[in-house]
């Protein structure tokens, strides 16, 4: 009795005790903490902004949970390919998460966001749920697409995410023609237009780069340079890899895409240089731990011990973590728990996109044609009427 009466007292001594040191935790957790970047930025025709980027505990929580559930979601999308509950084009982001998450922290959802075909964590990012991206994945009706976009075609439009789009580079004219739109109507916002080292080199991008140029919009072109264009290497691809200086009159920045708070401060800079100077180059230096698509092992064209020294040295979430214990914002099991929770969160938005219909059939022709003009769609042999559109 006297031992039950002890432990009684200890707990009700220790409970306050814990609440304080949460407490404690949780009130620090807009304490202004001043980092370096891993690397120093590498200017193009400019004075490339300060290694010193202003953040604080609850960001930096904040980044590990968003790309811990980044990493999971693609995790996730890779093994629902292999059961083929995933058809189509797959091109996973898992790697290169420190992107999306740096951006998206230095903008608003005034900013508008146009991107090639790795595109999932990109929307995640811009405020869409994982219910959507694995209806969408799997093709139901309750995708960000109704289920008609599948993988690469990824949109947002109210959060001012333009898409996901399947044609290497196309996607950047249209970016300078959304920056055009914000200049024409006078709005304080950029355009961010994302592509690849391997679009790197599409004549499309020059063109759109020298109008931008010539009328000073607020267009960032943003190359992920992860340094494979499909299987191939950037060096047998390029004659100069060096993506932030081929604007030759537009400036450019190269930046270390593995660090967050990195490209944090290098979409601040640019968004400040873009509004008043006009377009500007951002390379991300990152890496893709898939394959180019889910139908490429990736192992061909480098090594294993290639990818296993990046995850070593340069993963995204690996650094956050790190910066996370050193500045005690939060314990090893309290990060593991989160990692446990976000697996949970994935799981449960699997069952849930599982069980969302396809498609109606009446689908196929919305969105194709103008309605009102009684389009009737036939056979082959165009004799058989198959259907009347609205």
């Amino acid at each position: 009795m006297a031992l039950s009466t002890t432990r009684t007292t200890v707990s009700k001594f220790l409970k306050p005790l814990t609440t304080a040191v949460s407490t404690t935790r949780h009130l620090s957790t807009t304490n202004t903490l001043t980092i370096e970047t891993s690397l120093p930025f590498t200017g193009h025709n400019i004075d490339p902004p300060s290694r010193t980027v202003e953040t604080n505990p609850n960001e930096l929580l904040t980044f590990f949970k968003d790309m811990a559930e980044m990493r999971r979601m693609e995790i996730a999308a890779d093994s629902l390919y292999k059961a083929k509950l995933i058809r189509g084009f797959c091109h996973l982001y898992d790697g290169q998460e420190a992107v999306a998450i740096g951006m998206e922290s230095a903008i608003t959802k005034k900013d508008c966001i146009i991107t090639a075909y790795r595109d999932h964590c990109i929307f995640l990012s811009r405020g869409g749920t994982l219910f959507e991206c694995f209806s969408e994945l799997m093709g139901r009706k309750d995708g960000c697409s109704k289920g008609k976009g599948g993988s690469m075609h990824f949109y947002k439009k109210d959060s001012g995410f333009y898409g996901g789009h399947g044609i290497v580079g196309a996607q950047v004219p249209l970016g300078i023609g959304l920056a055009f739109a914000q200049k024409y109507s006078k709005e304080d916002h950029v355009t961010f237009a994302m592509y690849g080292d391997g679009a790197a080199n599409q004549g499309q991008l020059f063109e759109a780069l020298n109008m931008a140029a010539l009328w000073d919009l607020p267009a960032i072109l943003v190359c992920e340079n992860n340094h494979y264009g499909m299987g191939t290497a950037e060096w047998r691809a390029a004659k100069s890899p060096s993506y932030y200086k081929r604007g030759d009159y537009v400036p450019g920045l190269k930046v270390d895409g593995m660090d967050a708070l990195a490209v944090k401060q290098a979409c601040k800079f640019a968004k400040e240089h873009a509004l008043k100077n006009g377009p500007i180059i951002l390379e991300m230096d990152t890496y893709r731990y898939h394959g180019h698509s889910m139908s490429d092992p990736g192992s061909t064209y480098r090594t294993r011990d290639e990818i296993s020294g990046v995850r070593q040295e340069r993963d995204p979430i690996e650094r956050i973590r790190k910066l996370i214990l050193a500045h005690d914002i939060a314990t090893e099991k309290e990060l593991k728990d989160i990692e446990k929770e976000k697996r949970k969160i994935v799981d449960e938005a699997i069952a849930k996109a599982k069980e969302s219909a396809m498609p109606d059939p009446s689908e196929l022709f919305t969105n194709v044609y103008v309605k009102g003009f009684g389009v009737e769609a036939c056979g082959a042999d165009r004799k058989e009427v198959r259907a009347t559109l609205p």
